[in-house]
């Protein structure tokens, strides 16, 4: 058995974070448990971007999220074993898990599980109907797009309006599909409003709120769902339904903390989120396991639940050396604006803030919090510009994910993502940020590398 200060159960932005928080508090040994064969978690697969901005103080996408916490998890010293799925934990801290080199135990002083969410599926919600190829998750969807290259489809309708269903509408656009609708059983979108504007109405992708699916037809693959509409208690309304041919159901309709490790140790859980419970210094009711992130709430930004972490892993390195814990940074899970944009308005990116900018009969703007949205909604109603962010082939056939250097025209957005997908890259190996592209079709801007290739 091996004995470490700290074992953190995850290394998504939450462990990291939490793992680096606990070394510089003084925990000499920090040990990261991760199941899959790299950090990051599912920021490797959120290749879009709109990370980091309060952590890093700057427009980042999901790969380089990870590659930036990677890097600074080298540099604190941190142990990362990756490949490594723990199957067992107790309440005495003693955890087993299946290692590159075998079954493993470890006994800690104190843990922390960031061991993020979990999609629900089709199961969960009941939809009727055969049971065809073509309807999935938005998580899956966007691994198979983003990471395998894998097109799950061509005529596609989204149910939920989740973030990551409203992200995928765009990534989906991008790469040729026809996404013929989101649907919403809620009166109003369920995602960030940044992301109703950018990834919908950006591309006049249909929203119907109030809406759901009420059967699912087709045999080896889908041929088309019915949409119906919903009264106030969500009960379908008879007569409302409408028949919308389709190959593809991508499901947005929540997700759920992973708990399985934490109900192993008897950690008790919060029966309204299925997440751990945690007091106000993210400690569960088990002394010593602490909690952050997704674990515990699903959370908006990864920027909060790297907050979080950090927060968790200094109050684990307290506990070792058995000092008053400090309290838990606000809860932030639900803080961002969702839902429609305010009629008339642009909602601000530039921050979590989501401001609602306005313009006067003279074009000034009001609603900004800062001078930066001033500017930002000059752009956008002079000549407004988007990042674009995609993936491009190595000679392997393996995908590395890229971004624009700089925003490019909004009404380039399209043609740039088509042009992007016919260029084939001429080696193996890249650095993050190194240019591939230069000045990507007289546009001013450069096609960079966001991922470290780790």
């Amino acid at each position: 058995m091996k004995n470490k200060d700290v074992i953190v159960i995850g290394a998504g932005p939450g462990g990291i974070a939490a793992a680096i928080s606990a070394k510089k508090n003084g925990a000499e040994s920090v040990l990261v448990l991760e199941r899959d064969t790299k950090t990051g978690g599912i920021l490797n697969q959120c290749i879009h971007d709109g990370f980091g901005l309060t952590h890093y103080h700057r427009t980042l996408t999901g790969p380089e999220y990870a590659a930036y916490d990677y890097k600074e998890a080298l540099e604190a010293g941190i142990e990362i074993m990756t490949g490594a799925m723990v199957t067992g934990m107790t309440g005495d801290k003693e955890i087993t898990a299946v290692t590159r080199n075998g079954l493993e135990t470890f006994k800690a002083g104190a843990v922390v599980i960031a061991t993020g969410c979990r999609e629900r599926t089709r199961g969960a919600i009941a939809i009727p109907g055969s049971r065809p190829a073509g309807v999935l998750t938005a998580g899956t969807a966007q691994r198979l797009i983003n990471v395998d290259r894998i097109m799950v489809g061509r005529k596609i309708v989204i149910l939920g309006s989740g973030d990551v269903g409203l992200i995928m509408a765009r990534r989906l656009t991008f790469e040729g599909a026809k996404v013929e609708c989101v649907l919403e059983i809620q009166p109003s979108p369920c995602g960030l409003e940044r992301n109703v504007s950018q990834c919908l109405y950006d591309f006049g992708i249909p929203l119907y709120v109030n809406t759901t699916v009420s059967r699912i037809y087709g045999k080896e693959r889908l041929t088309g769902i019915d949409a119906a509409q919903v009264d106030e208690n969500g009960r379908i309304i008879p007569g409302s339904e409408k028949h919308i041919d389709c190959d593809t159901l991508i499901l947005s309709v929540g997700l759920i903390p992973e708990n399985e490790i934490a109900k192993m140790a008897g950690v008790e859980l919060n029966q309204r989120s299925n997440g751990i419970l945690t007091d106000d210094y993210l400690q569960s009711s088990v002394p010593g396991i602490f909690a952050c992130g997704n674990a515990r709430s699903v959370m908006d930004l990864a920027d909060f639940v790297s907050e979080q972490g950090s927060a968790a892993g200094r109050n684990a390195a307290l506990f070792i050396r058995g000092e008053a814990l400090m309290p838990m940074p606000d809860e932030k899970h639900n803080k961002m604006k969702k839902g429609f944009p305010e009629e008339g308005s642009v909602t601000c990116v530039l921050c979590p803030n989501g401001c609602a900018l306005h313009y006067d009969k003279d074009g000034n703007v009001t609603g900004n919090k800062c001078p930066r949205g001033v500017t930002y909604a000059k752009q956008e109603m002079i000549a407004p510009k988007r990042n674009l962010t995609s993936i491009m082939r190595l000679p392997s056939g393996k995908y590395i994910p890229v971004k624009t250097s700089a925003p490019i025209p909004k009404e380039k957005l399209l043609e740039a993502a088509m042009k992007l997908r016919e260029i084939r890259l001429e080696k193996e190996e890249y650095e993050l940020n190194e240019v591939v592209v230069k000045d990507f079709l007289g546009l001013g801007a450069d096609v960079i590398i966001t991922s470290n290739g780790l």
